[in-house]
């Protein structure tokens, strides 16, 4: 028997390929021989609802609701869940799929899984982006009702998958303890760039704004993600400090962004700070290139806490020293790359910054470390060869299940 070689992934809170890490997942797959299938939902320059990129079809989905609210995280998700069984028989009758790995937020996918499982028979591969119980917590800052069907639907999840991808170790005894799954069934798969094609670019010197440092934010803007502690802090440095040499550029977008933008006009920082808004992969690390420090203005709770940072790995990788709170998944990946601020401080987080914005020697040695840690133990070669391994496990556990040798099913 011919081993099961197609992949369905589905994600619900951001494009492809503007997502990275799914990205690169599909892209990994591909080269490793597998036929790859995405289902997301539009969003920023990509609208079409069926293409083929590299070789991967991808089928996106509207999706008019942009959740800032618990009620309306629920019509957000019941939507998109509905396109995502839509989708699904089209990409089954036109492609098939084996496998279907569920990207999170939301912890709903499982259903999708579950059925097709059932019907067909298919693998679950759970790629664990969020812990979604703290992450309601840290948007809304209570628990409640809500928070314990979260709690459930994440238990289901994990005991629906085959195998699941962890992007970091503490996301892995989540996966172990709160999941109850098997050491061998749990993978880390961190969320590294790949760097033969991650690298700087031409600058964007009008992203200066004529000022001799650029300190810049990088990810979405949600409520959780800090962001208006950056502004704080860039209030205390042109206001209290009376700096008027450091431009701020926030590269992303997200449900925040309103209240952000109002936050700058009130503080009167409209000419010190730049919203770039979503941008093609090419403007994205030219606007990236011209930071001279990244900000990782993220609060420390437990969802920060446990989250390995997208931006961290990007600002290491291009030897980019940055700014934090002390968090402990960002410094376990970045060590000495980094400068962290601790009890969630931002006149502390503003020294920071201060301190690497007069200290060039500084920049350049932590811009250094942070490039030896992405080319040696956070290289993408070895997420990527992790990706696989998970995957042959997915593939051995659904074989054996069906009664067949796992040796005969993985064999190519």
């Amino acid at each position: 028997m011919s081993p099961p070689r197609r992949v369905l992934i589905v994600v619900e809170n951001l494009t492809v390929p503007l997502d990275r890490r799914v990205w690169q997942e599909a892209t990994a797959l591909k080269r490793a021989g597998y036929t790859v299938s995405v289902i997301c939902p539009t969003g920023g320059g990509y609208q079409a609802r069926h293409e083929t990129i590299d070789g991967i079809d991808i089928f996106r989905h509207p999706l008019p609701v942009e959740a800032d609210s618990a009620l309306g995280y629920i019509a957000e998700y019941t939507i998109a869940l509905f396109w995502q069984f839509i989708l699904s028989f089209r990409v089954k009758a036109r492609i098939g799929f084996d496998v279907i790995q569920a990207c999170n937020p939301p912890d709903t996918i499982f259903l999708l899984a579950g059925f097709w499982r059932l019907l067909a028979r298919t693998r679950f591969v759970f790629d664990h982006h969020d812990i979604n119980p703290e992450l309601y917590e840290a948007k809304f800052g209570r628990r409640g009702r809500l928070y314990d069907v979260l709690v459930w639907l994440e238990k289901m999840t994990f005991r629906s998958a085959d195998v699941s991808l962890a992007t970091n170790e503490s996301y892995r005894q989540i996966a172990l303890h709160r999941g109850a799954m098997s050491n061998d069934r749990v993978f880390i798969v961190r969320s590294t760039p790949d760097l033969s094609r991650f690298a700087r670019r031409e600058p964007r010197p009008e992203l200066r704004n004529g000022r001799r440092i650029v300190a810049g934010y990088v990810g979405v803007m949600g409520a959780q993600d800090g962001v208006d502690n950056l502004i704080h802090a860039m209030a205390t440095i042109v206001h209290d400090q009376r700096r008027d040499d450091i431009q701020c550029v926030l590269i992303g977008r997200g449900t925040e962004v309103p209240v952000l933008q109002k936050l700058v006009r009130n503080l009167a920082l409209d000419s010190h700070v730049t919203f770039t808004g979503y941008l093609s992969p090419d403007d994205f690390l030219s606007a990236i290139s011209t930071f001279d420090i990244g900000v990782v203005p993220d609060p420390n709770n437990p969802f920060n806490d446990r989250c390995s940072m997208n931006k961290v790995f990007e600002y290491m990788s291009l030897g980019i020293p940055f700014a934090g709170f002390d968090l402990t998944e960002t410094i376990r990946s970045a060590g000495d790359a980094g400068l962290y601020a601790s009890n969630n401080d931002i006149h502390e987080l503003a020294g920071l910054i201060l301190r690497l914005s007069d200290d060039e020697d500084l920049r350049h040695r932590m811009g250094a470390i942070g490039q030896k840690r992405a080319r040696t133990t956070l290289d993408w070669r070895i997420e990527e060869a992790s990706l696989l391994a998970a995957y042959e496990k997915a593939i051995a556990i659904g074989s054996t299940k069906r009664g067949l040798e796992p040796a005969t099913a993985v064999r190519d």
